[in-house]
């Protein structure tokens, strides 16, 4: 570079800072000392959850998102996490956020699809999205400003905050050899999943996980699922009942959700914001890690150690659950408006994602087998 060139770049690169100096400092001056304190000031939260305390997975999930939360605010946000029972009863978080007597909480939204229908997309749906595709529909395909839209009607914001991945099809007492085995059952499942079961003639509860052993236990259920074999295995399912079936077809990628009430939220400095939106994002693919990591080693633990027999659902029993599936899902778009158009949404979006992971994840994962089960 030449003595003119140099002098040239010189000044133009004065301008650009001196550009820049002037827009911080006008940025200053208008927030003056109240913004600056505004950002100093500290916000003290608490996050109720649906799960037992410090349970592996999510309990454990909903604590390190509270201490991302803290963390990443620099103390500015402190967040306290209350265990179902604690302070409200699992079932009683969202009513507890929604009217502002806490200000977070931790679940899984289909627990309240009483509120609405449309809430249970954002959990699980029977033979619907992965982990991946359930995150891809959230964050670009339209659900969030679907959910949004939804939570709002209740005073909140949601998150996607976590995923267990595909879970397992459930604990039964009594092998499952036909249609016939699915009459009359009691067996714990909630949202659209147990409304599929009642379709087949069972019934179906929708208990909280702290309740699960002793319904089992005391021949209240005679089945249940939660989640997969690192929670199962916690809650000592095994115990009672041998029989482990797979797949699971009412949660294929069940999302976990962060909700806060929308005021406060609201009131929330914007880096604030920021904060709990990008925790939330980090959590949830943390959790997912997590499960995909301690299931594998924790149904080994079952089979054996603990002589738990692991059973596929036979292909009449999965074809009829998917037809009872489709039928629970049809009627869905005659409901309300909202639950009408985030179906539409979702089911757009699933057939996409089935072209594509059929070819993809799918295709991999079968080819993968193939090759490693002719090692074996």
């Amino acid at each position: 570079m030449n003595r003119r060139d140099f002098f040239l770049t010189g000044a133009a690169t004065g301008m650009v800072l001196g550009g820049a100096g002037g827009y911080l400092l006008k940025a200053g001056q208008k927030d003056g000392p109240a913004g600056a304190a505004k950002s100093r000031q500290k916000f003290n939260w608490t996050m109720v959850t649906t799960w037992p305390e410090k349970f592996p997975g999510l309990g454990t999930s909903a604590e390190r998102l509270a201490q991302r939360i803290t963390a990443m605010s620099g103390g500015e946000l402190t967040v306290k996490v209350a265990a179902a029972g604690t302070v409200v009863p699992a079932f009683g978080s969202f009513d507890a956020v929604s009217q502002g007597s806490v200000e977070m909480g931790h679940a899984a939204s289909y627990y309240w699809q009483g509120k609405a229908k449309s809430f249970n997309f954002f959990a699980a749906v029977p033979f619907g999205l992965t982990a991946q595709e359930l995150s891809a529909w959230i964050h670009y395909g339209g659900g969030q400003a679907l959910w949004d839209e939804g939570y709002a009607n209740f005073g909140l914001k949601p998150f996607l905050a976590g995923n267990t991945g595909v879970q397992m099809g459930g604990w039964f007492k009594n092998e499952i050899k036909s249609m016939e085995d699915f009459k009359g059952l009691k067996m714990r499942m909630p949202g659209l999943g147990g409304e599929v079961l009642r379709r087949v003639g069972a019934t179906a509860e929708s208990l909280p996980g702290g309740e699960i052993f002793t319904a089992l236990t005391s021949g209240r259920i005679d089945a249940t699922e939660w989640v997969g074999p690192w929670n199962d295995l916690a809650f000592g399912f095994h115990k009672i009942a041998k029989n482990y079936y797979w797949p699971g077809f009412h949660e294929p990628g069940t999302g976990i959700e962060c909700f806060v009430n929308k005021a406060k939220y609201e009131a929330l400095p914007a880096h604030l914001q920021a904060v709990v939106s990008s925790a939330c994002r980090a959590e949830a693919e943390a959790m997912l890690g997590e499960f995909n990591r301690r299931n594998g080693a924790a149904l080994k633990t079952l089979i054996e150690q603990h002589g738990v027999i692991l059973r596929r659902f036979p292909d009449d029993v999965v074809t009829a659950l998917g037809k009872a599936a489709a039928d629970v899902l049809a009627e869905l778009e005659g409901a309300d408006d909202l639950t009408k158009r985030t179906y539409q949404s979702f089911r757009a979006f699933r057939e996409e994602a089935i072209s594509w992971s059929r070819l993809s994840d799918q295709g991999f994962l079968d080819m993968r087998h193939a090759i490693m089960r002719g090692k074996s």
